[in-house]
């Protein structure tokens, strides 16, 4: 059976991470994203008492969640089935090869009606950053090398959780605009959150230093805002499924319904025409 190709160089990815916890990691996305997380679980009419959370910065999720169990997103979690009423993957699934394989991973060490919380990044994340640096790269060098991680579209990501086998998926988004002087001070972000190019298919060699002005160029008069500062985007895609349980609410079957929505809405009813009428 053949393997897919890997998106992401692991050893450079934990290398990146570690750097970052060394420097102080630029952290205001995660706890963005952690706080996200603790309004929706606030808002659920529940107690979780056995959770796990998906993280590779767990320092920020014990001070928020103290009993729960942290452990980092490997390619095999370190998850132990049917143990968790509550499995939280925070911020990291974008970098995962096997999407899917996670979330069946989470589902699997959920308890019956146990909870998923996904947060990741999504397909608007820095379009900015990669539209200057794809065209200042094909000016500079007639060719195109990958720079930024790829990422899913929200409508694209909400089949996920239904094809790993979770029920009443939801998949919802929230962009976050944050301005820097210019694009040194946007990458220097980027390193402290450990999120700069850790993907396998890249050129090991660093962007060329004369092509780092015509990004800052390209960046500044295509983006700009009116005072001059450079806006990026982040996206934060945010998953929700529950595992499947025979207590959980289900839609009913079409025609099954025990009374007429116009009766409902005490409106009457109008026939649509055919199309031969």
């Amino acid at each position: 059976m053949t393997q897919p190709p890997r998106l992401t160089d692991r050893q450079t990815l934990d290398r990146m991470r570690r750097r970052a916890a060394q420097a102080g990691p630029v952290q205001f996305l995660q706890e963005a994203a952690a706080d996200e997380v603790q309004e929706r679980l606030a808002a659920v009419n529940r107690r979780f008492t056995a959770a796990a959370i998906v993280t590779p910065w767990p320092d920020l999720w014990r001070e928020r969640l103290p009993d729960a169990t942290c452990i980092p997103d490997t390619e095999l979690l370190d998850l132990e089935e049917g143990q968790h009423d509550l499995v939280i993957h925070a911020l990291s699934l974008h970098w995962a090869d096997d999407p899917i394989g996670q979330l069946v991973q989470c589902r699997r060490a959920l308890r019956p009606d146990g909870l998923l919380l996904v947060t990741l990044f999504g397909g608007q994340t820095l379009h900015e950053l990669r539209t200057a640096l794809a065209e200042a790269e094909t000016r500079a060098t007639g060719g195109l090398s990958p720079r930024v991680l790829p990422m899913a579209e929200v409508r694209d990501l909400g089949g996920l959780l239904q094809r790993a086998g979770l029920a009443l998926p939801v998949a919802d988004t929230m962009p976050y605009h944050v301005t820097y002087r210019d694009v040194l001070h946007l990458m220097h972000d980027l390193r402290g959150m450990g999120e700069t190019n850790a993907m396998e298919a890249r050129h090991r060699s660093p962007l060329r230093r004369d092509i780092l002005p015509l990004v800052q160029q390209i960046y500044h008069g295509t983006f700009a805002e009116p005072n001059g500062r450079l806006p990026a985007t982040f996206e934060i895609v945010t998953l929700t499924g529950w595992a499947p349980s025979a207590d959980q609410q289900k839609p009913l079957r079409p025609g099954s319904a025990s009374h007429r929505l116009a009766d409902v809405l005490g409106t009457d009813e109008v026939p649509l025409k055919d199309g031969n009428d």
